[in-house]
């Protein structure tokens, strides 16, 4: 089913595709994309529209989110990436569907997202038990297979998310990454509604999305970051506390809850917030991490084994999670903060994201065609 990029932009050159004409109407073959052309080099460009196979969608982008995952692919902190346009959080319209161009559950038409789960096997004792993050077959979408970033893109339809017709493209876009991440590590955590969870990184994209969704989901919210006026943000978006990352904040944490969190959820990027997840959970709960820092820490087995700590990791999202969390959204219990540009301003985006200057989340809006 994965089909290389090569092949596809082979095909572009063969196949017209409808309403993709210029204003001279002619038949337009190409479009802009951002295009990774080396170790933390990215350009915009123009690459040749791709043409979907069987089982594919090819999808007109009306905008993609920018995500910190974006800056470790680009670069090359987990190998050199596979594809050439990144993005994971593309959204827009199916504008043709590839092979006998008829599909059970999607249409011509349909809005869709693209997130970082491009597709899976479906067949993998993974993806049968609802962990399709877990399928070793698995395309991740701007890393092993072409991503959002471009005007149109390829979607295998394993891995589309129907998008709710009252949820704006730019809306849902953070939703697919960022917003399914922080649902889905909430629910890992095993929070009861009237529990507290501590939130680390509680200002960034992620986190002031799983504030929002904390709140959503009835749980009373701690929050975890570093400078005062992004600890004023998260008050702004639903946290009840709010305290710097320090070890002050240790025993601030244990007090006001008692003796601990039930649940912590660690969005941080530093090695630094894992282990203050630990030390700050309550006996019997369950540390969440999700960040995904470059560093290892040190587990305190004494406390883990005594308190009877759990701590585990967390990937995203299934597909089922996504609908679940674009649901919150489109119902306007989570909204994301939101700074908007264009295609040609996401070199600079990236070099931002990249030194840490982004509070809640870019997204990029494609012109209309």
């Amino acid at each position: 089913m994965r089909r290389t990029f090569l092949k596809a932009a082979a095909h572009a050159h063969a196949h017209a595709h409808a309403n993709t004409t210029n204003h001279s109407g002619r038949v337009k073959n190409f479009m802009k994309a951002a295009v990774i052309k080396g170790k933390s080099q990215l350009v915009v460009d123009q690459l040749p529209i791709p043409k979907p196979a069987d089982g594919e969608f090819l999808v007109k982008i009306h905008s993609c989110g920018v995500c910190h995952t974006d800056v470790h692919v680009i670069d090359s902190d987990w190998g050199t990436p596979k594809c050439q346009v990144p993005g994971h959080e593309g959204c827009g319209v199916i504008h043709e569907i590839g092979g006998s161009g008829v599909h059970p559950f999607f249409k011509v038409g349909d809005r869709v997202g693209l997130p970082w789960l491009g597709s899976c096997c479906l067949n993998c004792e993974y993806c049968l038990s609802g962990w399709q993050t877990l399928c070793p077959k698995q395309e991740n979408a701007g890393f092993s297979i072409n991503g959002g970033m471009s005007e149109w893109a390829i979607a295998p339809a394993s891995g589309a998310i129907p998008v709710p017709n009252n949820l704006s493209f730019t809306k849902a876009a953070p939703i697919l990454c960022a917003g399914v991440t922080a649902y889905k590590a909430l629910k890992e955590a095993e929070v009861h509604p009237g529990e507290f969870v501590t939130l680390i990184g509680a200002a960034g994209g992620l986190g002031h999305l799983g504030i929002q969704y904390a709140n959503a989901m009835g749980y009373r919210v701690i929050a975890l970051d570093l400078t005062p006026e992004k600890l004023a943000f998260c008050k702004k978006m639903g946290a009840e506390f709010a305290f710097d990352m320090s070890e002050k904040s240790v025993h601030q944490i244990l007090e006001v809850t008692n003796g601990g969190s039930h649940g912590v959820v660690c969005f941080a990027p530093n090695a630094n917030g894992f282990k203050t997840s630990v030390d700050v959970a309550r006996r019997k709960g369950t540390a969440v991490l999700v960040g995904l820092p470059n560093a290892s820490f040190q587990l305190p087995i004494v406390d883990v084994v005594l308190k009877r700590i759990t701590v585990r990791g967390s990937i995203v999202g299934s597909r089922k999670d996504a609908i679940e969390a674009l649901d919150f959204a489109a119902r306007g219990e989570v909204e994301t903060d939101i700074k908007t540009i264009q295609l040609d301003e996401i070199v600079g985006a990236i070099d931002r994201l990249r030194s840490g200057k982004v509070e809640g989340r870019t997204v990029i809006e494609m012109p209309a065609h």
